[in-house]
């Protein structure tokens, strides 16, 4: 939960530099804001015992990490004209991709308890 607050809380920070200042951080800043709330939906599902808990916990990490790679390697991108690492917004997207599957096999498996 803390995670997401600090990435919707990024996100409003990029989404804020894209209108006003730096065009071209729209995607990072909506890839930050569209997964924040989504995690905090997994995560209080998963302790409400709707989703597999584990599974989708795994899920959140991974739509946290996911967003962050890619949104980070955007940023810098369009800030300082580098990247994070070689690939790291494909990887952030493959694994944001990977996590929803996971949260969606989270909805599928049946809770325990």
């Amino acid at each position: 939960m803390i995670i997401a607050g600090l990435m919707g809380a990024a996100g409003v920070i990029l989404a804020a530099l894209a209108a006003h200042k730096t065009p071209g951080l729209e995607p990072a800043a909506l890839m930050l804001l569209v997964h924040a709330p989504a995690i905090i939906a997994v995560v209080a599902a998963a302790h409400a015992a709707l989703l597999h808990r584990r599974l989708a916990n795994i899920a959140a990490a991974g739509l946290a990490l996911g967003a962050s790679l890619f949104s980070a390697d955007i940023a810098l991108l369009t800030l300082v004209g580098g990247r994070l690492f070689p690939m790291a917004a494909p990887a952030g997207g493959f694994l944001m991709i990977a996590s929803w599957l996971a949260m969606a096999a989270a909805a599928l498996i049946r809770p325990t308890r």
